[in-house]
């Protein structure tokens, strides 16, 4: 991998990620990388501003936690960007590599690091995302930030598509219909409906009862919120399912459409969420296989197994 222009991008509300990013920023320069440093977060999002350069970088250092990976999924993905992430002030971290790795590949100058991406040590991981695109009954262009194949405004996600009530004081609760292939598939009355990747299954959905995939499958999970009904369960459909999701009742039964936990757009009855397969994959840079996929499960959702031995069955 060349190391011409980077960008670094580090959480916003995080003293420890803007320290280790002047450091990499630094090394790299050393390096004769030309380097952007831009902080991300809630109310930051760096990305318009660098992507209206045409200079593309050929890596993205992303310091952080899963948030603001997936903000930098979400622009970098339709880009094939690859994206370096490393777990630096945020929480669970299910896509980042921890922050002791990067801590030990930066000593020496970084020569650990920035030398084993030059020579090309490292693997790359696809990983599915999400498209979603607001229809409105009045025939009004519904907003977004990316177009899709058809040129058509959309929104993108690498965990999850929901909608829940614009106004949970009012309606706290909401009934959607949902439609796959153009085939209802039934209503769903409650808190909303989450629509998540498999990257996203150990997130909303999960905490939603709903399954867990692993990465390597292309697969869509649709996982209803805290539903009304017992028979409301959640479903895994093709990857190549298109899923209509249309808010019922009166006009005033509004709801959101969040991406990753972003605000998207708002509905209202009448108007339909349609939901696929990105077009896309975000581009993940992979330096260890260690732990593994099951491994970092097991340690970040504290599965403890034998209540009674920590050490692993010898049978």
């Amino acid at each position: 991998m060349q190391l011409s222009r980077v960008w670094v991008v580090f959480r916003s509300d995080s003293d420890s990620a803007e320290r280790a990013a002047k450091l990499c920023a630094e090394q790299l320069k050393a390096h004769g990388a030309v380097v952007m440093t831009v902080m991300s977060g809630l109310h930051s999002n760096p990305y318009p501003g660098l992507l209206a350069d045409d200079r593309l970088p050929d890596l993205v250092l992303v310091l952080g936690g899963d948030g603001t990976v997936l903000g930098a999924a979400r622009y970098l993905g339709p880009l094939a960007i690859p994206i370096l992430c490393f777990n630096v002030g945020g929480h669970l971290g299910f896509l980042t590599h921890e922050n002791s790795l990067l801590e030990q590949l930066l000593l020496n100058e970084g020569e650990g690091l920035w030398q084993r991406l030059q020579d090309s040590h490292y693997a790359l991981e696809r990983r599915m995302m999400l498209q979603a695109r607001v229809e409105r009954h009045d025939g009004i262009p519904a907003n977004g930030d990316h177009r899709d194949g058809q040129g058509l405004l959309c929104h993108l996600a690498l965990n999850d598509m929901y909608l829940r009530p614009a106004q949970e004081e009012s309606s706290p609760t909401c009934r959607l219909e949902l439609a796959i292939d153009g085939e209802v598939v039934g209503q769903y009355q409650g808190d909303g409906l989450i629509v998540a990747t498999p990257t996203g299954s150990t997130g909303y959905a999960m905490a939603s009862g709903g399954p867990i995939l692993h990465p390597s499958i292309d697969a869509i999970v649709v996982n209803p919120i805290c539903p009304m009904s017992l028979s409301s369960r959640p479903v895994v459909v093709p990857p190549r399912s298109r899923l209509s999701i249309s808010p019922l009742g009166d006009a005033g039964r509004r709801v959101k459409l969040w991406k990753d936990g972003a605000m998207a757009a708002e509905l209202q009855p009448g108007d339909r969420c349609l939901v696929s397969r990105a077009e896309h994959h975000a581009v993940l840079v992979v330096l260890e296989q260690q732990p593994s996929y099951f491994g970092n499960l097991s340690r970040k959702l504290h599965w403890a197994g034998s209540l009674t031995e920590a050490l692993p069955s010898q049978n």
